[in-house]
């Protein structure tokens, strides 16, 4: 999730991407991503069970900056909100 192109990054795992991104846009949860307005959904990536899914988590939040960069750019360029495409 970010605020805006080159902005503030929040890296989080759910087991229901839809209703969570929901949640963030709609600020139901209070927490980083409601006090750094993230509400644009820019990277994913699907898992079918949660151990690797929160695995890859940690690998992500361990990574510099410019790594997660890379990641969001690599499929997502323009850092275009990809919530529309999930729902």
């Amino acid at each position: 999730m970010a605020n805006k192109k080159n902005g503030t990054l929040y890296v989080g795992v759910t087991g229901n991407l839809s209703k969570r991104v929901w949640e963030h846009k709609n600020m139901l949860t209070k927490g980083f991503t409601a006090r750094y307005q993230c509400h644009h959904l820019v990277y994913f990536e699907p898992f079918d069970e949660m151990e690797p899914a929160i695995e890859r988590e940690k690998q992500i939040k361990a990574g510099s900056r410019k790594k997660k960069i890379e990641l969001i750019e690599g499929t997502n360029a323009e850092w275009q909100d990809l919530y529309e495409m999930i729902i």
